[in-house]
Formats: structure tokens, C-alpha cells, sequence
């Protein structure tokens, strides 16, 4: 049997709705159906909704004001996610950037939510994290705390994290390594937006003048892409204040053609025939050779 379509609609002939104030349980399947099962949709006097720990900690004055004048036109299609605390109040576990909107709007007194209830704390954080993390705007030093803090309130291995959150292992483990890094570089590498790879790197490297220096040019943003500090890392250099300084030793340099080897091995057959105090020396020289070339 042939499927029959309607016929079609000019557009100024077309229909619109109005999602704000036809908000049913339909919008459940606009969400992660398995996290929020259970959850009853209902409108929530925004003064009723605490705020607590959340994973994303950066925001945008200037879209919280296009968001704050989208919802005021449009209404609030996507609705937040509270859990009940039983006491006449409401945590938010995710939508703080609708929340903080809607916030500014005297008009707006109450909103639509999928209230949870009777949920763990290690259910919640992987909602939270589950839906702050689907968004582009989230930043990877937010997700990095969030992986963090769930693995603190779990005490889960990176492979139970893994399925827990339904990311990669090599993902969990990059996060973990950023979260742990001082508070100046979490900073440092939302203000500047750094690539988080220059963290990761920057973190590999051992300690010593040289990482302190390159430290202080990634805290001053001078250092923001993997490709800048390739070039430091390779060149051995860092370049402050217009100078170029050159940070550890340099490698000896040989004699053109002649390889590190055969040179060590040319010192050590002279040593056969000469006297004890000659041999000596040459030994000496021969192992400041060695460390020169190793270093």
C-alpha cells in the first residue's frame, strides 16, 4: 500500500505552537529517557530552586542576556532538571544557563522542570554531568571537574567512570590529569583558552628551570596552542619580553662527520698504550664525554 502524505502548506498558511504553553510529557523524549525515568513534569516558582555545585562554571554575560531575551519571546521550551529535597525546595541539577535567564526576567516567576526524586548523589552527578556535557559550550576544564568530582563521590575506577558516564577510558583519564592540576592553570586555560593538549603536555614534562619557565609563559597566556609549545619544546628556548633565553644545556657539539660513537670509541683504543696517569685522564674525559652527549 502506498503511504499517503498531506498535502503540502505555504509557509504563511502554517501553523505555529506555542511550546511554552503546551509543554507535555512528549518533551521527555527530547532528554536521556533512561536517566530521567521517573521524572514528573511540573511548574516550579523559581525562587523554590537552590542552586548548588555544578559542572559548568563558566558563563557569558552577554548570552545569558540572548538566552534571558529568547526565553522572554519564546518561553522556556527545554525544561530544567530539579531533584525534590522534601523540605519545599528544589536543587537544580542541570540548566543553570536557563536558570540564571530566566532569573533576570521580573516577569517570569515560575518555570517547567522534570522533578526527580529518591535519586543517589552518584545518580545525579552522572544526570549532571550527562547533560551539561552534551552541550558545546561546556568547557573542557568544567567536564574535567565533573569527571573529578564523580570519581571523589564514587571512589569508582576510571573503567567504572567510563560506563558510568558512557565516555572513553582515554577521555577519563586526560580529565583526570587536567582536574589535578594547580587552580592557576584551570584558570589560566579558561581565561586564555587554552588547548587542553598544552596542558596535558606541559604536565608530562619533568621538573626542573626549564618547565618553571615554560609554566610561567602558559599562566600568562603566551602559550595557548599545542603547535606554540612544539616549538618551545623542540627548540629548547623560551622567548620573554622580545629575548630569547636558553634554558638547560645544550648538546656538545662533534666534529662533522664524526659520529658520538666512533669518537668515544677512538678515545677509548688510545688509552692501551699509554702510561697509568694519561689513561686516567682520558677515562675522565672519555665519561664527561659520555654525560655530555647523553644529557
Amino acid at each position: 500500500m502506498v503511504k499517503q502524505f498531506s498535502a503540502r502548506v505555504s509557509k504563511k498558511n502554517r501553523a505555529t505552537v506555542d511550546m511554552s504553553s503546551s509543554i507535555s510529557r512528549d518533551l521527555m523524549k527530547m532528554a536521556d529517557e533512561r536517566l530521567l525515568e521517573g521524572a514528573q513534569l511540573e511548574e516550579v516558582y523559581l525562587k523554590k530552586i537552590v542552586v548548588k555545585g555544578q559542572v559548568r562554571t563558566k558563563f557569558n554575560d552577554s548570552s545569558i542576556k540572548e538566552l534571558a531575551e529568547n526565553i522572554r519571546v519564546n518561553g522556556l521550551i527545554q525544561p530544567l532538571v530539579l531533584h525534590n529535597d522534601n523540605n519545599g525546595t528544589y536543587t537544580l541539577i542541570c540548566g543553570e544557563r536557563r536558570f540564571r535567564a530566566m532569573s533576570t526576567l521580573d516577569e517570569m516567576e515560575k518555570c517547567p522542570c522534570f522533578i526527580l526524586e529518591g535519586k543517589t548523589t552518584e545518580e545525579l552527578m552522572a544526570i549532571q554531568f550527562s547533560e551539561n556535557s552534551s552541550r558545546e559550550a561546556l568547557h573542557y576544564i568544567d567536564r574535567a571537574d565533573g569527571i573529578y568530582n564523580y570519581q571523589q563521590a564514587t571512589r569508582a575506577s576510571e573503567r567504572k567512570i567510563t560506563a558510568a558516564l558512557g565516555i572513553s577510558k582515554s577521555e577519563v583519564h586526560r580529565s583526570l590529569l587536567i582536574a589535578k592540576l594547580s587552580k592557576r592553570f584551570r584558570e589560566a586555560a579558561k581565561k586564555y583558552n587554552i588547548e587542553k593538549y598544552v596542558l596535558l603536555e606541559f604536565d608530562a614534562l619533568e621538573k626542573g628551570d626549564f618547565k618553571n619557565e615554560v609554566e610561567q609563559l602558559i599562566l600568562a597566556g603566551e602559550i595557548t596552542k599545542r603547535s606554540q609549545l612544539k616549538k618551545v619544546l623542540t627548540s629548547g628556548t623560551v622567548v620573554a619580553a622580545g629575548k630569547k633565553k636558553i634554558v638547560g644545556k645544550k648538546k656538545a657539539a662533534l666534529p662533522t662527520g664524526l659520529s658520538a660513537n666512533a669518537f668515544l670509541k677512538a678515545m677509548e683504543t688510545k688509552t692501551k698504550n699509554m702510561d697509568p696517569e694519561t689513561v686516567k685522564m682520558l677515562k675522565t674525559l672519555v665519561s664527561e664525554t659520555k654525560d655530555m652527549i647523553d644529557s
